[in-house]
């Protein structure tokens, strides 16, 4: 069964939270998009269960961190075997806020399961997927 037009701009909307609650450092905004159960696989970034754990991780990520860009694109988004799932790709620029520090880069994507909740629409699972990583000068 597809997943109606509301579910996929509620969905959408999530996913661009997350990006926003990163880069204005709003990490309540940010723990509002995961599931109280959630787990999320981020490769050899980490692993984390419940949105405490990988908000405190972020925060810590992104404390030295001047202005950044999480660019989420090509949202794609299918119920499969009476799950919802989405696939979403990510552009991350993460400049130091030091000066003359570097700025990484990651391009990868996520695939996330996410749940209705009677709070709206949250991720369960995510597993972030590394396309490519570097740094600029």
């Amino acid at each position: 069964m597809p997943v109606g037009a509301d579910d996929e701009r509620a969905i959408e909307h999530v996913l661009l939270r997350y990006a926003t609650g990163i880069d204005t450092r709003d990490w309540p905004l940010f723990r509002t998009c995961f599931a109280h159960d959630c787990e999320a696989d981020y490769g050899s970034f980490g692993r984390w269960r419940g949105p405490r754990e990988i908000a405190e991780y972020m925060a810590a990520a992104h404390r030295n961190m001047g202005l950044t860009l999480h660019r989420i694109t090509n949202i794609v988004i299918e119920n499969r075997n009476n799950q919802v799932h989405a696939r979403s790709y990510v552009d991350a620029i993460l400049p130091e806020a030091a000066q003359g520090g570097v700025t990484h880069r990651a391009t990868g994507f996520y695939d996330d399961c996410l749940v209705r909740t009677s709070d709206g629409w949250k991720i369960s699972r995510r597993k972030f997927t590394l396309v490519k990583a570097g740094m600029d000068d």
